[in-house]
C-alpha cells in the first residue's frame, strides 16, 4: 500500500489557489488516491455572479474529476469552500470560518499566486508576498498543523545561471517592500520598479523570490518546504494525458501557432525548454507534504521540479515536435486563420517585424467593420505580441538547477509510492507528450470535435495558400513602389526581365532544334 496515500487519509487539508490549474490537479489527485481524507478547505472568491457552491460544482463537473467520482462518490461533501479575498487583511475570512481553519487544519498547500509577468509591483507583492506572510501567521496558530508546503517557481532566481536548492537573499528585505508600498503612490512605484527588480525580467520572478524569503523568516517552528517547478504544462499521465484548462505558458503559444497568429518567435534553438507536466509537480508536492510531516527536517528544504537535468529538450527539438503534431492535429475552431507556416529555423531563430503580424489582423478588422461586426483581431494580436515579448527572456536562455533534495526524496519512497506518485521525468517521451499536449489543447481548452480533423486539414491548406498569396501580393506592391522611386531598382528589374526573356527564347529555340 502507498504510505503517502495512507498518510493523507483522515486529514483536513487547506489549499490556496484551488481554482487554478495546478490547484485543481492537486485536489483531483488527493481525492483519487486518498478518498478517505476528511476534508479539503479551499479559499474561494465569488466570481462573475457565481456563488461559492456554484464554483465548486463547476470544478467537479469538469472532465478532470470523472475518475474521482468513481472512487469517491461523495466528493462534493468533502470540499469546504470558504469565502476569502487575498487582497484583504486576514483574507476577509469570517470569524467562524477562521476558527474552523485554525482548529482543524493538518496540511497547507499554498498554491495561490499571480502568474502575470506584466503585473504591477503593488499587486504582485500583495498576492505573492503579503498573502504568503498572512497565511504563515494563520499557520502559526494551528495546533494540529503538520506541514506547510509553499509553491514557488524555478525562475525565482533566474538572474543566476546555476541555482541551488537554497533560499537566496534579496537586496531589499520583504518587510521593507511591504511597508513602503502602503504609502507610496502608483506613479512612484512604477518608477522605482525597474531598480527594485534589478536583473530579473519581471515582477513575477522578483516577488516569488521575496515570497521565499518571507517563508524562511516567518517559519518559526513549523515544518515547511518549498517547491520550485519550472514551466508547468499539460498533464503527462494522470488522470489522463494532455489535460489543460488555461492559456498560460506553452498552451497560449500552441494555440497562437496552430491558428496562424504566431508565425515566428525569437528563441535560441539549443536553449533548454524546461517544461514540466502539472501531474509531475503535483506528485512531488504530495510526496514532499508526506516527507515534511513525517520526517520533520530540521530546516526548510527546497525541491526543484524541473526536466532539464534529467531529460532535456531544447526549443529547436520542441519546435520540430510541435510542427510535426500540427500536421496531424490542426487547431481549427476559434478563428479561421492561416495555418502557422514556419520551419524550425524561423520558429526558433527569427523574429519578424511586428507589422507582418499586425497587417492581416488590421485587414481582418476592416472586413469585420464593413460587415457590421466588432473588430477584435488587432487587440488579440497586440496581446499575443506582448506575451511573446515577455517570453523571450525564458526561451533564449538555459539554467542549471541542482536536484539533490528531489533525488533524495525519490530514494526515500517505496516502489509503490514511486509508481503512484511518480515524479521521475526521465521516463517522459517528449514526442508523445507534445502530441498529447496539442490534442489536449484541442479537446479540453478549445472544445473542438476530433472527428473534424481531416476536414480541418483541407481547410487549413486553403488558408495557408491564401497567406502565401497575400505575402506575394504585398511583395509585388512594395517592389512596384520601389521601382517607381529608384533608378537602380528599375535597372535591376529590367535586367531580370531581359534575362528571363532571353532564357525562355533560348529554351524555345533548343526545343525546336531537337524536334
Amino acid at each position: 500500500m502507498s504510505m503517502i496515500a495512507a498518510f493523507y487519509g483522515g486529514k483536513s487539508i487547506l489549499i490556496t489557489g484551488a481554482t487554478g490549474f495546478m490547484g485543481k490537479v492537486l485536489m483531483e489527485k488527493l481525492f483519487r488516491t486518498s478518498p478517505d481524507l476528511k476534508v479539503i478547505y479551499i479559499l474561494v472568491r465569488p466570481k462573475a455572479g457565481q456563488t461559492l457552491q456554484q464554483r465548486v460544482f463547476q470544478i467537479l463537473n469538469s472532465k478532470l474529476f470523472e475518475k474521482v467520482k468513481e472512487v469517491c462518490p461523495n466528493v462534493h461533501e468533502k470540499i469546504r469552500a470558504i469565502y476569502a479575498d487575498l487582497n484583504q487583511n486576514d483574507f476577509g475570512i469570517s470569524k467562524e470560518d477562521m476558527q474552523e481553519l485554525l482548529s482543524c487544519t493538518n496540511i497547507i498547500f499554498h498554491c495561490a499566486a499571480t502568474v502575470r509577468f506584466d503585473d504591477t509591483l503593488r499587486h504582485a507583492v500583495q498576492l505573492n508576498v503579503t498573502a504568503t506572510q498572512q497565511l504563515l501567521l494563520m499557520a502559526s496558530q494551528m495546533p494540529k498543523l503538520e506541514a506547510f508546503i509553499h509553491i514557488s517557481t524555478a525562475f525565482s532566481n533566474c538572474n543566476l545561471k546555476h541555482i541551488d536548492e537554497v533560499i537566496y537573499p534579496c537586496p531589499v528585505e520583504p518587510k521593507k517592500i511591504i511597508d513602503s508600498l502602503e504609502w507610496l503612490d502608483d506613479a512612484i512605484i512604477d518608477e522605482i520598479t525597474p531598480k527594485l527588480i534589478g536583473d530579473r525580467p519581471n515582477t513575477y520572478t522578483y516577488t516569488k523570490a521575496l515570497g521565499e524569503m518571507v517563508v524562511q523568516q516567518e517559519s518559526g517552528n513549523m515544518n515547511i518546504a518549498i517547491i520550485r517547478p519550472s514551466i508547468v504544462g499539460a498533464t503527462w499521465q494522470e488522470p489522463f494525458p494532455g489535460w489543460v484548462d488555461n492559456l498560460n505558458g506553452p498552451s497560449g503559444l500552441i494555440i497562437a501557432a496552430g491558428k496562424g497568429f504566431l508565425r515566428a518567435i525569437k528563441a535560441t534553438p539549443m536553449a533548454v525548454a524546461d517544461l514540466i507536466p502539472v501531474d509531475t509537480v503535483v506528485n512531488l508536492t504530495l510526496a514532499v507534504g508526506w516527507y515534511t510531516a513525517v520526517h520533520r527536517p530540521k530546516s526548510t528544504l527546497v525541491y526543484h521540479c524541473t526536466s532539464g537535468n534529467f531529460n532535456p529538450c531544447n526549443w529547436g527539438k520542441m519546435g520540430f515536435q510541435i510542427l510535426a503534431t500540427f500536421e496531424k492535429i490542426p487547431l481549427e475552431r476559434a478563428f479561421r486563420r492561416p495555418y502557422a507556416d514556419f520551419t524550425t529555423n524561423n520558429f526558433t531563430t527569427q523574429y519578424r517585424n511586428a507589422v507582418s503580424h499586425r497587417a492581416p489582423a488590421i485587414i481582418y478588422d476592416f472586413y469585420l467593420r464593413l460587415t457590421g461586426r466588432k473588430p477584435r483581431m488587432t487587440k488579440l494580436m497586440n496581446r499575443l505580441l506582448r506575451t511573446v515579448s515577455m517570453m523571450e527572456y525564458f526561451v533564449n536562455q538555459s539554467w542549471e538547477w541542482s536536484t539533490y533534495n528531489t533525488e533524495m526524496l525519490m530514494s526515500e519512497l517505496s516502489p509503490e509510492d514511486q509508481r503512484v506518485f511518480n515524479f521521475d521525468v526521465r521516463q517522459l517521451n517528449w514526442l508523445e507528450y507534445i502530441e498529447n499536449y496539442v490534442l489536449g489543447v484541442k479537446k479540453y481548452l478549445l472544445k473542438e470535435d476530433m472527428a473534424g480533423i481531416p476536414e480541418a486539414k483541407q481547410h487549413l491548406k486553403r488558408l495557408r495558400n491564401i497567406h502565401y498569396l497575400f505575402n506575394t501580393a504585398l511583395f509585388l506592391i512594395a517592389w512596384r513602389l520601389l521601382i517607381a522611386r529608384s533608378q537602380m531598382a528599375r535597372n535591376v528589374w529590367f535586367f531580370i526581365v531581359s534575362f528571363c526573356y532571353k532564357f525562355l527564347s533560348y529554351f524555345r529555340a533548343s526545343s525546336t532544334l531537337k524536334v
